[in-house]
């Protein structure tokens, strides 16, 4: 009935919690991973999963890998660092029994660096995660890759937990990876990477997380997220200026 499916690479750090979380849930798991070089593989067959290893295209064509690998009618498609509450779970069975529609989004809560984060823009939002498997694809954006689908989306009332960072560290250590996509993508549409990109828009973005979404209600995390988040935008430009330059 339910096919779960994630895309990983190197996620042996968040793998297990995730799948705890969906094992009773999934009448079958499909992994498709970008050859991690840690125990990913190994936490992903231990939880029954079935593992297919493509090299790395994009977000939106390595999720379309997943849906097309899953044989279930329904497909809940989720990251490794996003956790299926009790509750949530409880809905997801019921929707499959006697929901309205065949596309769902999921409002999300954000966990960084081990506290709920409820302000900054950080919360609230929802995403289509759940769908019957051929009521739709992701666009082939290589990064903010949309569900694309003719059907009527509903809305499910619980939440995803979805750890974004588990800590300083982790956040740097995805950092370079995601300014990098992100000035990639830039680049390909022309963006310009002048003085207001490096300088101006990161200091409207850090006032606009910080003060006028109330990031400063979350205390030195809503802090550290509005600095991290506005020096983000300053290096993905720095970036996207050096490729200019080298194209």
């Amino acid at each position: 009935m339910l096919s779960v499916g994630l895309i990983t690479i190197n996620e042996e750090l968040r793998l297990g919690r995730t799948l705890e979380a969906i094992k009773d849930l999934a009448d079958e798991i499909v992994i498709v991973d970008s050859f991690s070089s840690d125990k990913t593989v190994e936490i992903a067959k231990s939880f029954g999963a079935k593992v297919y290893q493509i090299p790395w295209p994009g977000y939106g064509e390595q999720k379309n890998n997943v849906i097309e690998r899953c044989t279930k009618e329904w497909v809940l498609l989720i990251d490794a660092d996003e956790v299926v509450t009790p509750e949530l779970a409880k809905e997801i069975k019921a929707v499959i029994e006697h929901g309205d529609n065949y596309v769902y989004e999921i409002p999300f809560n954000s966990v960084c660096f081990g506290k709920r984060i409820r302000f900054g823009g950080w919360s609230g939002s929802s995403r289509v995660r759940l769908f019957k498997r051929l009521c739709g694809h992701y666009s082939f954006d290589a990064v903010h890759e949309q569900f694309l689908t003719s059907e009527d989306i509903g809305k499910l009332t619980h939440r995803i937990d979805h750890y974004t960072y588990e800590d300083i560290y982790d956040y740097l250590h995805k950092f370079n990876r995601y300014t990098t996509e992100g000035a990639t993508v830039a680049l390909g549409k022309n963006k310009s990477a002048g003085f207001f990109n490096i300088v101006i828009n990161p200091i409207f973005k850090f006032l606009r997380m910080y003060i006028f979404r109330l990031g400063f209600l979350d205390g030195v995390e809503g802090l550290a997220l509005s600095i991290f988040s506005s020096l983000y935008t300053s290096v993905k430009y720095l970036k996207l200026r050096e490729m200019k330059k080298q194209k």
